[in-house]
């Protein structure tokens, strides 16, 4: 459920009203990444005041405590209402700086991601060393396999023995 501006206000003393602002939208999307934390950690202690204020006077109206203290703060009437004020501005930073956290990460990813892509292309786009005659133009290269000679004589024959093996097999038959 959302509160109002007004209920935040009527709730609230100054001071309080003062930091809850900073979670609200133009003011919230002003601050950096330490401003959002400094303030949710800031928050998050108005919050568990509360709570625990919220807890000893709904212990106090079932019988189960005593009544803690001297004197309450003046605006000690609605704790609950004001704990779900801290507990919307708390959730509203959160979401904040998560967003900012997310962006952080995924432009680090946009970055890797391009860096990669560079050193695949550079890679893949590289240009020949060149070689032993640079100004002289091209040259054969020298085959370092070995060469082997075989007369047509022995070529001849052995296909030659081929056929004629066949041609023994054929006449078995």
């Amino acid at each position: 459920m959302s509160i109002s501006c007004k209920f935040e206000r009527s709730v609230l003393s100054h001071e309080e009203y003062g930091v809850i602002k900073g979670s609200h939208h133009p003011d919230l999307y002003a601050l950096d990444l330490d401003g959002l934390v400094s303030l949710q950690s800031q928050l998050r202690r108005m919050r568990d005041k509360e709570r625990t204020l919220a807890r000893q006077k709904q212990r106090e109206r079932r019988g189960k405590a005593e009544p803690r203290g001297g004197s309450f703060p003046g605006t000690s009437e609605q704790p609950q209402q004001r704990k779900q004020v801290f507990a919307n501005a708390l959730k509203r930073v959160n979401k904040e700086t998560t967003r900012i956290r997310n962006l952080e990460a995924r432009a680090t990813n946009v970055d890797a991601a391009r860096r990669a892509l560079a050193m695949r292309r550079a890679a893949n786009f590289t240009s020949p060393a060149p070689g032993q005659t640079a100004k002289d133009g091209m040259a054969p290269n020298p085959t370092r396999r070995r060469r082997t000679i075989i007369s047509g004589k022995r070529i001849g024959s052995t296909s030659q023995a081929t056929k004629s093996a066949q041609a023994r097999r054929d006449s078995k038959s």
